[in-house]
C-alpha cells in the first residue's frame, strides 16, 4: 500500500448502528424483581424504568409509549405495559417471558395473602407494614407522573399542559371514565399544538 493510500480517509460503516438490548434472562429478571416488589401499576412502571434507563435499554419517550398504551388496553395495566415493553426489546420471546415474570410470581404471592391475611390483617404490625406499602407506591406513583408532564412544561408547552391538567381534572371531578379523559386530553393536544393559519399581510 502506498503512503497516499495509507493517508486516503476511509470511507465510514454504512447501515444501522446495532443496539445492545438484554438477553431473555436479564429482561426477566428485571421485571420479575421490579413488578414484584410494589404494589404494581405505575409504580412497577417507574421502577421498570429506573432499571432499564439506566443501561440505556428504555428512553423516556419510549416509556411514555408503553405507559399510554397499557392504559388504552383492557386489563391490568401493568401486564399490557411489560408484554409492549417485552415486544419491543425481544418481540414475541420478550413479550411472553415478560408477561411470565410479572403475572406468575404475582399470581401466587396474592393466593397466598388471601390465604393469610384473612387471619392476621387485624394485627398492628401488618397494619403498619401495609401502610408503609401504599405510601411508597403512592410516591413511585407521583415519581412517574412528574417524570411523564416533566418535558411538556418547558417554554410555551407549560401554558398548554396546564391547560390540558385543568381539563383533566374537571373532567375526573364529573366522574368521566379514564379511557374518555385520555381521549378528550388527545384531542385538545392535537388541537392546541396544530400550527396557526398563516396571516395575510395587508398593503396599505
Amino acid at each position: 500500500m502506498t503512503e497516499a493510500e495509507a493517508a486516503r480517509p476511509k470511507p465510514e460503516a454504512t447501515g444501522p448502528m446495532r443496539i445492545e438490548t438484554p438477553t431473555l434472562q436479564t429482561l426477566g429478571w428485571l421485571v420479575f424483581y421490579d413488578v414484584n416488589r410494589t404494589l404494581g401499576g405505575l409504580a412497577s412502571m417507574e421502577l421498570l424504568r429506573r432499571s432499564l434507563g439506566a443501561r440505556g435499554w428504555m428512553t423516556d419517550e419510549g416509556h411514555a409509549l408503553f405507559v399510554a398504551v397499557s392504559r388504552l388496553t383492557p386489563g391490568t395495566n401493568i401486564l399490557a405495559y411489560c408484554v409492549a415493553l417485552g415486544w419491543q426489546l425481544a418481540h414475541w420471546r420478550g413479550a411472553l417471558v415478560s408477561l411470565a415474570a410479572a403475572s406468575i410470581p404475582a399470581s401466587i404471592l396474592i393466593a397466598v395473602l388471601s390465604a393469610t391475611l384473612t387471619r392476621i390483617d387485624q394485627l398492628p404490625v401488618v397494619r403498619a407494614i401495609i401502610a408503609i406499602a401504599l405510601i411508597v407506591a403512592t410516591l413511585l406513583v407521583l415519581v412517574t407522573a412528574w417524570n411523564l408532564l416533566r418535558p411538556y412544561i418547558k417554554g410555551g408547552n407549560a401554558i398548554r399542559t396546564g391547560i390540558i391538567a385543568a381539563i383533566v381534572i374537571v373532567l375526573a371531578l364529573m366522574n368521566v371514565t379514564p379511557v374518555r379523559i385520555l381521549l378528550v386530553a388527545a384531542v385538545f393536544g392535537v388541537v392546541m399544538t396544530s400550527p396557526a393559519a398563516p396571516v395575510a399581510e395587508v398593503d396599505s
